[in-house]
């Protein structure tokens, strides 16, 4: 069940608002369990064991680790036991597939139905244990607290990745006034409008440009290129959006995700603005602890490329996957070994930056949307080399509308931090009641977009 769909619109929300509203003292959280378990079953009831069973274990590790003297061969077993699970519902066939092409084998596909949001609540269950490990005033005090942690619903799905101790601030927590309403009900808004006004409408422009196949020519190409890069911004950042509006009325405090990613003049500093949860996770439990940056500069590029690799194949089994982290961790790598910030203490080089990094980004991209490793290369060789004119581009070009032309110019402007600087220089109360007007129209809008057409999926749901 979508955050965008209608029964979540005007059913689930309002059902479980008005409940969590009702309860009192410690009941709320018991209500919040029941929605969250409730609304990961209407999305996939089968993972629901393995999400209980990841939860069970991360509570009893938590309970154990301050507790007994083999603490690392505990800590070693619990992590253990969720990166196997993690591996044989979301890895297995993948390998087993990638074996038998090399060497001929006829290994069987085990067929695992991977649990809904596997990647996200094992690595918020493993963050959780690590932090225990490490400070044993961060273990929950119930079996409670863990479970509505790992299996809130704003968040189970498709991040953020939160930490237990920035989410265990929550379960104290009064409700939320009126003004921390306004703001969460204005934040779900945007969201809903990212996905339904920019990202549903990019991604016309994207599924015709990949579809084309020989058909695609330069023109085609790089259009599609480019609207996939501000579909997934739209669609990833527009989630996140409304994942932090729904923990803001429930009376938890969500971790941003996104801080204008596109403005980047590098890809390091792409890494610190794009899915910061993630990018964070990597950094603080594989990264740091690979030795970080602390072991000259070939170790550094070394623990880079190693952790951008594992990025890639975490967002999903495919070689496209592994590809694009593998590219993310060479170009990162590479950034390390030269003087990156010498090179952009001049304007110039700091312009350069900029479009290099879009650049870079969105060659990225395309091998990030494609279904396999030889339809990238057939998008990228139209973008680089197709230069005859394609019959099929043209009429695919005709048939772009002018609604979705505005779209794109909306998410082109969006991309920008055009709503710090107006906050900046024409901050007031008029300003913030305009907001809400504002965010009111943008519901208005959404609806009827929603009226007009079947949204597809959050593309981050699949991981």
């Amino acid at each position: 069940m979508a955050f965008h769909s209608a029964p979540f619109l005007f059913f689930f929300f309002p059902a479980a608002w008005l409940l969590s509203l009702t309860a009192a003292g410690r009941g709320k959280q018991y209500v919040l369990i029941a929605v969250s378990l409730a609304f990961y079953a209407c999305g996939q009831w089968q993972g629901l064991l393995c999400l209980l069973l990841s939860a069970a274990v991360s509570c009893a590790a938590g309970f154990f680790l301050p507790r007994v003297r083999a603490r690392k061969t505990l800590l070693a077993g619990a992590l253990a036991f969720h990166l196997l699970l993690l591996g044989a519902f979301k890895y297995l066939d993948f390998f087993t597939g990638s074996l038998n092409h090399l060497f001929g084998t006829e290994l069987p596909a085990a067929g695992l139905l991977a649990p809904l949001g596997v990647s996200f609540f094992t690595f918020k269950s493993m963050a959780y244990i690590i932090d225990v490990y490490r400070d044993e005033n961060a273990r929950a005090r119930r079996f409670s607290h863990v479970l509505l942690y790992i299996s809130f619903f704003p968040q189970v799905t498709s991040g953020p990745i939160s930490r237990f101790g920035q989410f265990a601030k929550g379960l104290e927590s009064p409700r939320p006034g009126a003004e921390q309403t306004a703001k969460g009900l204005r934040r779900f808004i945007v969201g809903f409008a990212k996905k339904a006004l920019i990202s549903e409408m990019a991604a016309t422009v994207t599924n015709a440009a990949f579809s084309l196949g020989d058909g695609l020519d330069f023109r085609m190409a790089w259009l599609g290129a480019a609207a996939y890069t501000l579909q997934i911004y739209f669609d990833f950042s527009g989630y996140s959006d409304m994942a932090i509006g729904l923990g803001t009325l429930f009376g938890f405090e969500t971790p941003e995700n996104f801080n204008y990613p596109y403005v980047s003049a590098s890809i390091t500093e792409f890494w610190r603005r794009w899915h910061l949860s993630l990018s964070f996770w990597f950094r603080d439990y594989l990264y740091i602890p690979l030795g970080g940056g602390r072991r000259g500069t070939a170790r550094k590029c070394w623990n880079k490329a190693v952790v951008f690799l594992l990025c890639g194949l975490w967002h999903g089994a495919s070689w496209t996957f592994v590809l694009w982290g593998a590219w993310h961790g060479l170009l990162s790598a590479v950034e390390s070994a030269l003087p990156m910030k010498r090179l952009q203490e001049k304007p110039l080089g700091r312009w350069l930056g900029h479009v290099y990094t879009l650049l870079a980004v969105c060659v990225g991209f395309v091998v990030f949307r494609a279904a396999s490793v030889s339809e990238a290369m057939t998008v990228l060789r139209a973008m680089f080399t197709g230069f005859t004119l394609s019959p099929a581009s043209t009429l695919a070009l005709e048939r772009i509308s002018p609604a979705v032309w505005c779209a794109l110019g909306a998410g082109v402007a969006g991309s920008l931090p055009v709503g710090p600087w107006l906050k900046k220089r024409l901050g007031g109360g008029w300003l913030e009641f305009s907001s809400y007007a504002g965010a009111a129209a943008l519901f208005v809008l959404c609806l009827l977009a929603a009226a007009g057409s079947s949204f597809q999926p959050f593309i981050y749901a699949q991981f």
